[in-house]
């Protein structure tokens, strides 16, 4: 089956705006996710890291990409297809609660 890797997008603010019952249905989602065999992570602090020429690793605090919201987590999911894995992920956390969720093929 086809794999594909979710970036979530979110802050606390736009989680806490969000209703209680939205957020119970989105972490349920997040589980039926996980019983199903995702691997589903949030995002910790992140380092750079670069090996120019091979010369040896050069590392740096922080993340590379900037956006308008903070990465919150990653997941990586099984689906027939992208229009199954954009259903899967419709109801997770980071798409409810005032975020966004990217989609990645894995090929």
């Amino acid at each position: 089956m086809p794999k594909f890797l979710t970036i979530g997008y979110g802050d606390q603010a736009g989680y806490d705006r969000t209703s209680q019952p939205v957020r119970d249905a989105a972490h349920a989602q997040d589980a039926m996710l996980r019983a199903e065999g995702a691997l589903i992570g949030t995002a910790g602090k992140p380092v750079q890291v670069r090996n120019p020429e091979a010369a040896g690793p050069e590392t740096r605090d922080g993340p590379f990409m900037s956006s308008a919201l903070p990465v919150a987590g990653f997941a990586i999911i099984e689906a027939a297809d992208m229009a199954e894995a954009v259903k899967k992920i419709s109801g997770v956390p980071c798409a409810v609660a005032h975020g966004v969720v990217e989609v990645w093929p894995l090929e």
